[in-house]
């Protein structure tokens, strides 16, 4: 097993790199291939209907921790029993998926009207009809990516997801030669959608011997499985709200072309966000495990704090490398248009630093059953956002949802849940910090003597681009090897870098 989590980060990083690079491509030729206005109802569509993936009521995330206790404490029919449970839930979540969807397009014009034309609500009406057999499969899917992670083969989980993140632009590219617009872009993401479900399905069923027993559905364990998801809903409304909510808030107040502006910097951020969740992802079994053997906090603090000081590290990396070379980067890559993207992604990415070097914590709090508590605090915190964003949208277009987002992170994620982890589950954070906060202070120097440096040579052409993001690597390589790594960490890369020895 610990072979296949380190494919599956090294197979998630290059799954990363190449969806990144893929979007480089990808976004640039849509606003190509549609424009400014017609991207925006794109965007503001998908982040629409993607709100059906509440549906799922965080009952994915909960398989694990249920499969978890069955294996060690169960019998193999006691684990038939739940991925029967599950089954039959997903049918009924995607059936009300699709037709909540299908309403959705309907009405699209009462949602709308005051700042799209009448073309772009047509528009918005069919590209949501199509998204919503595209939401309905996915969630459908969600049985089968449990049971991959359950089992711990991230070798296929992550070479699955590279070829699907290869085939969506190279089929809507396709599309769009059609002239079918984003209504191509749609499309090819639904037969991605199925060629993916058919893909798990097979690989579950027939390599992994899944096998349902629906005969005997269990009550009990479906009320187990509820209670324990809940949260883990509240959770994914607050996801859902910092990610999508401000978007259709845009769409409705401040019009298409605004929403451009906010999608493409969301867009950049998120790629912060599944930097962080790519390693992450992998230890959860071994969390659910640790926790359901001995609930050893010792052991899970130190497995914290050692998955956090990686992500600290490649946080601050890449934070730093886009501040000093993030606003050339957006102005050839998605036009002058979006010149205050750049400061839109520094903004909203800074607080996330806490948050993405803790959530294995996340994981930690499920594993424990003790997620009540970080999903109301984080409730709070979108309900604020939802109204700062409501209020101000008017006033200040986009920076309204930025500002919403960045007071949502630091005060729910960073200042409450560091006292919770502390106080209420029981992990050492002075422990955590003590071994993060040196790369954090390294990487923040190295940021500002690139910054005042480019002051004197300034980022003004590709060739430039590409000589600083040399030279930042190696003075952050330098920084991080004389200030941060301790003496085991230096053995350890001198080992595999025997240049280095």
């Amino acid at each position: 097993m610990p072979s296949q989590r380190r494919a599956g980060v090294v197979l998630g990083y290059a799954n990363i790199v190449v969806k990144n690079l893929v979007n480089l491509v990808y976004t640039p030729m849509l606003l190509s291939f549609v424009g400014q206005a017609e991207y925006g109802v794109y965007q503001t569509s998908y982040s629409f209907v993607f709100s059906l993936t509440l549906l799922s009521f965080g009952f994915s995330q909960a398989y694990v921790r249920f499969y978890t206790q069955r294996k060690a404490h169960g019998t193999e029919e006691d684990i038939r029993r739940l991925n029967g449970v599950y089954l039959v839930l997903y049918l009924a979540v995607s059936a009300t998926a699709l037709a909540l969807g299908l309403a959705f397009a309907v009405n699209a014009g009462a949602v709308f009207s005051a700042s799209f034309t009448l073309e772009e609500v047509s528009l918005a009406q069919t590209v949501m009809s199509i998204m919503a057999g595209s939401i309905a499969i996915t969630l459908l899917n969600s049985v089968f990516d449990a049971y991959v992670l359950a089992h711990e083969e991230f070798r296929f989980q992550q070479t699955r997801q590279l070829a699907t993140t290869l085939a969506t632009p190279f089929c809507a590219y396709g599309l769009l030669l059609l002239g079918m617009g984003t209504v191509g872009v749609a499309v090819a993401q639904l037969a991605v959608s199925v060629l993916l479900l058919a893909l798990n399905a097979s690989f579950c069923i027939g390599r992994l011997r899944m096998r349902f027993d629906v005969r005997r559905l269990d009550g009990a364990l479906f009320r187990s499985i509820a209670a324990f998801s809940a949260w883990i809903f509240a959770n994914q409304v607050c996801d859902l709200v910092n990610q999508n909510v401000p978007n259709v808030l845009l769409g409705a107040l401040a019009g298409a072309s605004t929403v451009a502006v906010f999608a493409v910097s969301v867009q950049v951020r998120n790629v912060f966000v599944s930097l962080s969740s790519t390693m992450s992802n992998v230890f959860t079994p071994e969390i659910n495990r640790i926790v359901a053997e001995s609930d050893d906090n010792g052991a899970l603090t130190r497995l914290m704090a050692r998955v956090g000081r990686y992500q600290m590290v490649l946080f601050c990396w890449i934070y730093g490398g886009f501040a000093l070379l993030g606003k050339f980067f957006v102005l050839k890559w998605a036009g002058e248009g979006f010149a205050d993207a750049y400061w839109l992604i520094l903004v909203m990415a800074l607080p996330l630093v806490i948050p993405l070097t803790q959530n294995t914590g996340i994981e930690i709090q499920r594993a424990k059953n003790m997620h009540r508590a970080r999903s109301v605090a984080l409730l709070l915190m979108a309900v604020f956002n939802v109204a700062f964003t409501l209020v101000a949208s008017p006033l200040i277009g986009y920076w309204a949802p930025a500002i919403g987002y960045v007071a949502s992170i630091a005060l729910g994620n960073g200042a409450f849940m560091n006292w919770y982890y502390q106080r209420r589950v029981g992990l050492d954070m002075f422990h955590f910090w003590g071994r993060n906060l040196p790369a954090l202070v390294a990487g923040a120097a190295v940021t500002a003597v690139c910054l005042a440096a480019s002051q004197a040579l300034p980022v003004s052409g590709w060739v430039s681009f590409f000589a600083w993001g040399v030279a930042y690597t190696a003075i952050f390589g330098a920084a991080l090897w004389l200030i941060v790594l301790d003496g085991d960490e230096k053995r350890a890369i001198s080992a595999r870098l025997p240049f280095l020895r």
